[in-house]
């Protein structure tokens, strides 16, 4: 049974799931990582979600503010094996679900063009692509989406 718990960015099972993306991102993005690692901290992030199954922690994300009304979605990652289940699509809906209880009705999020399964999977769910905002204005390689909540 998947179980989905609230934590923050100190979660040692958040740590391993981001150290496993970063490592992916790293591939995919190239050349390009450390540009977009440089936005990618975890200190700042007080909302963090974490799935389990059977104990173990296989996908997590956060929310950031990205501004007093907007939430920006950040370090979403399930693990390679657990894709194609519905997880990130599970994860989205309880981030949804916490950011409406939080008073917060619209999120924001940046991804790469050489991640399809996320764009697939923000298109899937309703996230609109939008002009990058700050700070990947000009910057080719991302695509920025948003959701009224």
């Amino acid at each position: 049974m998947i179980q989905f718990i609230r934590t923050t960015a100190s979660h040692s099972d958040f740590i391993k799931l981001v150290h496993l993306l970063d490592a992916d991102l790293k591939i995919r993005d190239g050349k390009d990582h450390d540009f977009y690692h440089q936005f990618n901290s975890i200190e700042q992030l007080e909302y963090v979600l974490i799935t389990y199954l059977e104990n173990e922690a296989i996908g997590c994300a956060a929310l950031k503010k990205h501004d007093t009304a907007i939430f920006e979605i950040k370090r979403m990652y399930v693990l390679e094996k657990q894709r194609g289940k519905g997880i990130a699509s599970k994860l989205l809906i309880q981030l949804e679900t916490w950011s409406k209880e939080l008073g917060i009705y619209k999120c924001v999020l940046e991804t790469g063009i050489n991640q399809p399964e996320a764009i697939g999977l923000y298109r899937k769910n309703a996230y609109i692509q939008i002009d990058n905002y700050h700070p990947y204005e000009g910057i080719p390689h991302s695509l920025c989406f948003e959701k009224q909540l």
